[in-house]
């Protein structure tokens, strides 16, 4: 590490330029190949995933997406003269604007069943000539000024669908902007220096940029979720800025205790900066560990948010030391340049209330770390109702366009009609054909079925499909229970003595299936997770009470964010007043990914908490000083880093989009706890009741255990001695 960052410090100007050239490059490729994700739930082997193949035989020529206009009346019908002719006018000149492919009316003989049977609300459909992610977004806007002009008081007027949702765009990169100028208003009252402040800022926009643009074109080649670019965003920002806030803070320290710029920067490349590696490989590993649910949809994201990551680090270890050697003493500020001229170079000790708030840690322990443990169990508690599901346009803002015709479609024609299952069959010979027959009439009497509709195939054969519209929401869990009822006991009794196969497709079961398989894996992932960490940090701290105690405050930090989660989206605590639409289920994936980036970020905060109490132990055997002197020297910076971290993870909350809203609030909420609660109050709290336990481990295991230490390296100079080890290190 340290040639590496005597070669980016002889040649700032060049490891500049190639930052620039590598994003600058990047982002034109970006632009010249457009984008490619895929929201593709399908699982392999599932009911779903064999309906949707049978699904695409009868339909082949389902290319464009198919949206809706909706429109209600509250006095008299839909069939009124007055509201016909302008509606039908209307879908005329929908038809004829460009991008539309065709629209079938409810007052045409092929829109049966498009009016709701109290007369108040009717449909018609808008077929565009290309799939939403294909479609310009002002063609689209076309289509929805052209319908809600239709609009007047006593008629109103909607549209939902794929494409219809490209128009309600969020809040722009304001989420971006926001979460980086509080984030640079943090540094520059930790630093006090304007240059100092802009470091971390400029390497994490810098590395994040040049991420964004490279998993806009790894869509091209792998399955990427289109959420995966704001998910890096919101990674990386909070990452790349904390780990640039450590390198800086080393390095500061280094010019306080008198040395020069070069070897200022040297030494915090090669100390801190092993750190910051150390803690972007964990999140890397964790994120990759994704990989093991051998999910193709999860894969793209744990690969697109890896690679934000590595690029971070990177930047952080090399960018940041010729940026830091380009600016010299301007790191420090006016008045701290001052005082190192008149007093000379001096140790920078534990003052303030960091020391104070460790001496009270110290003298209670047990009160502490009871009242700790009793608030993170009671924001735990909504965990045990958590509901994983697919968000919807039921789930979008009360103002949007999108959940108006939503409202709409469940008051006029059943909360069900949103999602309806698709029973979809291939029949061979007579006794299949009366076994679907019977099937049809047995789904018509079944408890939770609202109605039936077989449809035809296109050209004449192919497989039968029955549409099935429950009586309840396809968020409401009494449609999963519907779900697995036709699958167990429905279409078995219905189908048996014949050959007959019958799968449950459509959005509704795709993502119950989903939900399903991810459940399933959640426990040999987490527990795969947890137990690599334990293992790294037995290596690190030669202690089986470290490790132990980490994975504890692991799963405490996720159960107690998901619990705030749960309480907002779930429960609909605030939803609406913060923007962020209806109450709904938490998305099937946010568990595992949400998982894999606490894991790195709370290794991080563990590595750097305890490995200068483990530095002090090793020097002193006394624990009550370790955790003490620990605690008052890492709790600045380690608060710090949190409040940048929170402040960009909240700002994502404005991005207008629910899944990444959920990210944010669930990521800002785990790395609040695990800073103020976990790590600065409950672990030192623990470590105190255990005294000397902290440190056990046999001895036949020490000797035969491969050895990592993580401890500042030996300063020669004499004036930095006493800060030796203050900024941890990973030296292998």
């Amino acid at each position: 590490m340290a040639a590496l960052a005597r070669w980016c410090l002889d040649r700032r100007l060049a490891v500049v330029l190639l930052w620039l050239v590598a994003l600058l490059g990047l982002s034109t490729a970006a632009l010249v190949a457009g984008s490619a994700y895929s929201n593709d739930y399908d699982i392999k082997g599932t009911d779903s995933s064999k309906a949707t193949a049978l699904l695409k035989e009868a339909f082949p020529g389902s290319a464009g997406d198919s949206d809706t206009i909706v429109w209600h009346t509250d006095k008299g019908t839909v069939g009124v003269a007055s509201v016909r002719e302008r509606l039908t006018g209307t879908l005329d000149k929908v038809a004829e604007l460009p991008g539309v492919a065709s629209v079938t009316s409810p007052y045409g003989t092929e829109g049966a069943g498009q009016i709701s049977r109290d007369g108040h609300t009717a449909y018609a459909t808008v077929m565009f000539d290309r799939p939403s992610d294909d479609l310009h977004a002002g063609q689209v806007q076309q289509v929805v000024d052209t319908a809600r002009a239709a609009a007047d008081d006593n008629t109103q007027v909607a549209l939902g669908g794929g494409a219809i949702a490209l128009t309600e765009g969020g809040g722009g990169h304001m989420s971006e902007v926001v979460g980086v100028a509080v984030a640079a208003v943090v540094l520059l009252v930790a630093f006090g220096s304007l240059f100092a402040m802009f470091m971390p800022i400029v390497t994490a926009l810098v590395s994040v940029g040049t991420a964004y643009m490279a998993v806009q074109l790894l869509g091209h080649l792998i399955r990427v979720a289109d959420f995966a670019p704001m998910l890096g965003l919101l990674i990386g920002l909070g990452v790349g800025i904390d780990y640039a806030l450590f390198i800086v803070t080393r390095h500061r320290r280094g010019l306080k205790q008198g040395l020069p710029v070069r070897e200022a920067a040297e030494k915090a490349v090669a100390t801190t900066g092993r750190a910051v590696v150390f803690a972007g490989g964990t999140v890397c590993v964790a994120l990759l560990g994704m990989l093991i649910l051998r999910l193709s949809f999860l894969n793209g994201v744990a690969i697109a948010a890896s690679l934000t990551v590595i690029l971070t680090v990177a930047a952080s270890v090399t960018l940041l030391p010729a940026l830091l050697g380009t600016i010299g003493m301007k790191a420090l500020s006016r008045r701290e340049r001052r005082r190192l001229v008149e007093h000379g170079p001096s140790p920078e000790l534990p003052t303030g209330f960091a020391a104070r708030w460790s001496a009270f840690v110290e003298r209670h322990p047990k009160v502490l770390g009871a009242v700790a443990a009793v608030v993170m169990l009671v924001l735990a508690l909504p965990t045990t109702s958590l509901h994983l599901g697919a968000s919807d346009q039921g789930n979008s803002a009360a103002g949007t366009t999108t959940r108006q015709a939503y409202d709409m479609l469940s008051e006029g024609f059943g909360p069900g009609f949103n999602g309806p299952l698709q029973l979809v069959a291939k029949s061979g010979d007579a006794a299949d054909r009366a076994a679907l027959e019977q099937l049809t009439a047995v789904l018509a009497r079944t408890e939770g079925v609202a109605a039936v509709h077989m449809e035809q195939p296109q050209h004449g054969s192919g497989p039968d499909v029955i549409d099935v519209v429950p009586t309840t929401s396809p968020q409401d869990q009494a449609t999963d229970r519907l779900v697995a009822h036709l699958r167990e006991d429905v279409i078995p009794e219905a189908t048996e003595g014949t050959s007959l196969e019958v799968y449950v497709g459509g959005v509704t079961a795709g993502y119950a299936d989903f939900a399903s398989v991810i459940v399933g894996k959640l426990p040999l992932f987490v527990g795969s997770v947890i137990g690599l960490g334990c293992v790294l940090l037995l290596l690190a701290f030669r202690s089986f009470g470290i490790p132990l105690k980490a994975a504890v405050m692991n799963i405490a930090a996720v159960a107690s964010s998901f619990g705030i989660v749960v309480a907002i989206f779930q429960w609909g605590w605030g939803s609406e007043l913060l923007g962020l639409g209806a109450a709904g289920p938490i998305e099937p994936f946010l568990p595992v990914i949400m998982v894999s980036v606490l894991f790195g970020l709370s290794m991080d905060y563990q590595v750097f908490l305890v490995s200068r109490m483990y530095e002090e132990w090793r020097e002193t055997r006394d624990n009550r000083r370790a955790v003490r002197v620990g605690l008052a020297e890492t709790s600045r910076v380690i608060n710090s880093a949190a409040v940048i971290m929170i402040s960009v993870f909240l700002a994502f909350v404005l991005s207008g989009d629910r899944v990444i809203a959920m990210f944010g609030i669930g990521l800002a909420a785990a790395v609040a706890l695990d800073a103020f609660i976990l790590r600065t109050l409950l672990v030192p709290a623990l470590m105190h009741m255990l005294g000397d336990w902290n440190w056990w481990l046999p001895r036949w295991l020490e000797r035969r255990l491969p050895r990592i230490c993580i401890e500042g390296p030996a300063e020669p100079a004499p004036a930095a001695a006493d800060e030796a080890g203050s900024q941890k290190a990973l030296i292998i």
